[in-house]
């Protein structure tokens, strides 16, 4: 069952994919989400994202400067002030 995975800034939709799994620079640390997980929100540190797109693939780092991420019943939104690239 795949994470519905969004990535947003104030400008543009940057990403709209379903992943396995996404680890998030939270600032009271890290923490992976995958489908399924209980509902929660917490302000993001700069840093990386880690998206896996599959169960065993190889993982993508996207850089982000802070903001928010919000985990739903529709999946994980983060909403980051900036993203590189």
């Amino acid at each position: 069952m795949p994470l519905h995975f969004e990535l947003v800034t104030p400008a543009k939709l940057v990403r709209s994919e379903d992943v396995h799994m996404v680890v998030v620079p939270g600032t009271e640390g890290e923490f992976g989400v995958l489908a399924g997980h209980a509902p929660f929100m917490s302000t993001i540190a700069d840093g990386a994202l880690t998206v896996y797109k599959t169960e065993n693939g190889a993982p993508e780092e996207i850089r982000i400067t802070g903001g928010f991420a919000e985990v739903g019943d529709a999946g994980l939104t983060v909403l980051a002030e900036h993203v590189e690239g």
